[in-house]
């Protein structure tokens, strides 16, 4: 089984309840499915979750190369500097991130808005930047965006392969037939 996520903001990616905080139980009460990696409490957007140990090891691990979609919310606008550091992989204190796809884009279309929204300050202009990653350590693209001068504010993961989180509002999610290309690069 493969069920893919669209995982609100504040929302803890575990089932166990956990005094006071949201977990994925609030939103799913299929038993036995488990996370394919994280995201952070305080990003959003596309998890899978599935009951094969094998297809979240295929999804989660950094060595079959899935590439992950993340589109970032980051305040100020990139340098041509900032987006080729990104590209070109950026040392952070414990280790050198893998070469990025980086690239300026639009707001998203299809985006929700975060409840609760983003801080919103007058004098300085806000930007988002699509991410292609094929690794995920903890914490990393907020980590790399700062370490160019670019904080980001917002974070979401739009796509893990071919599932995209499109269709899905915050909290929904659906079964994948865990048999097709999904993962196909």
């Amino acid at each position: 089984m493969l069920i893919a996520f669209n995982k609100p903001f504040g929302v803890i990616c575990k089932f166990r309840p956990e005094q006071g905080r949201r977990t994925l139980a609030d939103f799913i009460s299929i038993t036995d499915v488990y996370p394919a990696g994280r995201l952070d409490t305080d990003s959003e957007g596309l998890l899978l979750l599935t009951d094969s140990g094998v297809l979240q090891a295929r999804i989660s691990s950094p060595s079959h190369k899935l590439p992950k979609v993340y589109w970032a919310q980051m305040e100020g606008e990139p340098t041509a500097a900032a987006l080729l550091a990104l590209r070109n992989g950026i040392t952070l204190s414990d280790f050198r991130t893998q070469p990025a796809d980086a690239r300026l884009i639009d707001a998203p279309d299809n985006h929700w808005p975060r409840d609760p929204p983003i801080r919103h300050r007058a004098k300085i202009p806000t930007s988002w930047l699509e991410l292609t990653l094929r690794e995920g350590k903890n914490r990393q693209i907020r980590r790399m965006t700062a370490s160019t001068g670019f904080p980001t504010l917002r974070l979401v993961r739009a796509r893990i392969g071919r599932v995209s989180v499109e269709g899905l509002a915050p909290g929904e999610w659906r079964e994948i037939d865990a048999g097709s290309p999904w993962a196909q690069r």
